[in-house]
């Protein structure tokens, strides 16, 4: 099995089926700094991984979601597992017709969601993160190595 296939293996075993994944998330935040530069603002979500993809329930208000309209790309992290860079997009209303699906699997993985989604309000939003580059971390080396350099856009990794 070559190297990117072994990546995303663990990936999928880290993160993958069906598991509530709590990971951390940063932005750029839309307060810039005390010289004016573009600062960093970090916070723990919960995802469900699938394809190189997390999904997160948030809020159009909350600032997460502000941020990443102004400035789409993200960084996450999850424990001492992975790093990664992506993108991540406002799917919009947890409830439209066309996040049908990723609803189902947020109502089935996370066992919060029917008490605290707020589903009702169409403010109850998705967001998508999809990854583009990150370093896998496997301290067990199922598969040889100790970590993987993961480039999601064209699935090669070192």
């Amino acid at each position: 099995m070559n190297k990117y296939k072994n990546a995303i293996k663990l990936m999928e075993e880290f993160c993958g089926n069906g598991k509530d994944n709590l990971i951390a998330l940063a932005t750029i935040s839309l307060s810039p700094n005390a010289a004016d530069n573009p600062r960093p603002a970090v916070r723990m979500v919960d995802a469900y991984y699938e394809d190189g993809v997390f999904y997160v329930s948030s809020s159009s208000w909350k600032n997460k979601t502000l941020e990443i309209e102004k400035n789409n790309e993200v960084s996450i992290c999850g424990l001492d597992l992975f790093a990664a860079q992506g993108t991540a997009e406002n799917l919009g209303w947890v409830k439209d017709e066309k996040n049908a699906e990723i609803r189902a699997k947020m109502k089935k993985y996370f066992a919060w969601f029917d008490d605290h989604g707020n589903e009702e309000s169409p403010d109850s939003i998705v967001l998508r993160i999809t990854l583009t580059e990150g370093t896998i971390t496997d301290n067990e080396q199922k598969y040889g190595e100790w970590q993987y350099k993961v480039d999601f856009v064209n699935k090669t990794a070192e």
